[in-house]
């Protein structure tokens, strides 16, 4: 036997092996082990390293070390709160939270997500206002300034944001960053090199530990958050860099949304970003002293849960959210999302939802950003269209939101995307926010973004050239692995 023909054997060997241990071992589900199949048997050797990088399902075990919750009494909360939703004893605040102590008592049950009722929120869809917000807050800063962005871009916003940080540092703000080390792979740490000497600290999110290799690409933080002071803090879709503000040729306008929340949930936010970058660091070096967790004056009354998902997470936890949602909702679900490929038991929530009479309308990009996942989104719009939802496409520029709104009661909002990656494969951050003038304010913004749509019909998507049937196709098959 040739050199060749041995190293074929071996590479058939290896892919028959990694079949076994997809289809045994991994305890996927049916959808992504198909997908894997097709890709290790049809693609042999790029699929065997396709695999290696994307298809490895992460250990939960190792991740993060939450014991330290008990450390800011956490524990107590959630068995108090826990017991009390038991109990019938809770006080609901108000009506909209006693409609929905089912999915309250789930998030806080599974998730550790405590339910705060004296929040403010300022909604943001601009990401000029967004930054603006941001500066003028870090630049009032006294104690601690804590960042993380699944990207983050040293352009000019990012440059400027930097600059900004190096002076609070000098100024002895403690300040520290974290970012993905994919989505932000054209950053360079010498971009830090003046925050670092003035005493900043900076950490990557699962950092390839080989040249042009990292093995666990295929697990990204998605999540982009700020705490500054433990009394304000950041959760939404902007990430740092020149397109957020509409300056890329591409996207042209970068339509967003984000909200700057004060109140006791910076305490959760904060916890988040705190495990993050314990894991991050490998040193474990934030402990959860006093100073981090501020006593706050209540600044509103609107209630949120911060709810967090990831391959860390035993549950699906924002995307049951999304389901419990959309199943009691009695009149409409309006859905904000740059991709839409939800697996079977999300879709047919949405579709069940439809074909009952509701109000069903989603919101997506007129233009791709990812040309696979663009098209696995049109294959599942069809679907909808069916089933008597409306679909419009966003055509000023790039719809990058994360919202759901129910009834104009209940909403989402935070990071993760209508799809398989970010329920399972991203660590992702969402408010689940009971409030209706927050919901309101929501849907306004909806029906400003419909001016600038389009409506999709059914006549309109059935008239799509064979050459799109057949991206929708291929993406489809994909989708379940995008």
């Amino acid at each position: 036997m040739d050199l060749y023909s041995l190293i074929v054997s071996l590479i058939l060997f290896l892919n028959m092996i990694l079949a076994v241990i997809v289809i045994f071992l991994e305890n996927r589900d049916a959808g992504p082990t198909w997908a894997w199949l097709m890709v290790l048997f049809f693609i042999p050797i790029l699929g065997f390293i396709l695999y290696l990088l994307f298809g490895q399902n992460l250990t939960r075990s190792s991740l993060f070390e939450w014991e330290d919750k008990k450390k800011i009494g956490i524990e107590e909360i959630i068995a108090e709160q826990t017991s009390s939703f038991r109990s019938g004893r809770i006080n609901c605040h108000n009506e909209i939270t006693e409609n929905n102590q089912g999915l309250i008592y789930m998030l806080l049950a599974n998730n550790d997500a405590i339910l705060t009722t004296d929040n403010s929120v300022k909604i943001f869809t601009d990401g000029k206002e967004k930054f603006e917000a941001l500066f003028k807050d870090i630049e009032g800063a006294t104690d601690f300034i804590h960042l993380q962005y699944y990207i983050f871009k040293n352009d000019d916003i990012g440059k400027k944001l930097i600059q900004l940080l190096v002076e609070k540092a000098k100024q002895g703000v403690k300040v520290r960053i974290l970012y993905d080390d994919l989505g932000s792979r054209s950053l360079r740490r010498s971009a830090f090199k003046e925050l670092l000497e003035a005493g900043g600290e900076v950490e990557a999110f699962f950092p390839s530990k080989f040249p042009l290799i990292n093995l666990r690409l295929n697990y990204r933080n998605h999540r982009k958050l700020v705490i500054i002071d433990g009394m304000v803090g950041y959760i939404g879709g902007f990430n740092v860099g020149d397109e957020y503000l509409g300056l890329n040729k591409r996207f042209g306008y970068w339509r967003d949304t984000h909200l700057r929340i004060t109140g006791s949930s910076v305490h959760a936010i904060q916890t988040r970003f705190i495990l993050d970058w314990n894991q991050a660091s490998h040193r474990h070096d934030i402990s959860y002293l006093p100073n981090l967790f501020p006593e706050t004056t209540p600044s509103g009354n609107i209630a949120m849960q911060i709810v967090s998902s990831g391959p860390d997470s035993e549950w699906e936890q924002i995307k049951y959210g999304y389901i419990k949602m959309i199943s009691s909702a009695k009149k409409s679900i309006w859905i904000q999302t740059p991709y839409f490929i939800p697996d079977e038991s999300l879709l047919d929530s949405i579709k069940i939802a439809a074909l009952t009479g509701k109000d069903v309308r989603i919101m997506i990009p007129n233009k791709p950003d990812h040309p696979f996942v663009y098209w696995a989104t049109y294959s599942h719009i069809g679907q909808i269209l069916k089933a008597g939802a409306k679909v419009y496409i966003y055509d000023n520029g790039f719809i990058h939101a994360k919202s759901i709104i129910v009834d104009h009661t209940l909403s989402s909002v935070g990071t993760a995307n209508i799809d398989v990656r970010s329920f399972r494969l991203n660590f992702e951050v969402n408010a689940f926010i009971y409030d209706e003038k927050i919901a309101e304010a929501l849907t306004d913004s909806f029906y400003e973004d419909l001016k600038l749509s389009r409506e999709l019909t059914m006549q309109e998507y059935n008239r799509r050239s064979i050459i799109i049937r057949f991206k929708e196709s291929i993406s489809r098959l994909l989708s379940p692995i995008l």
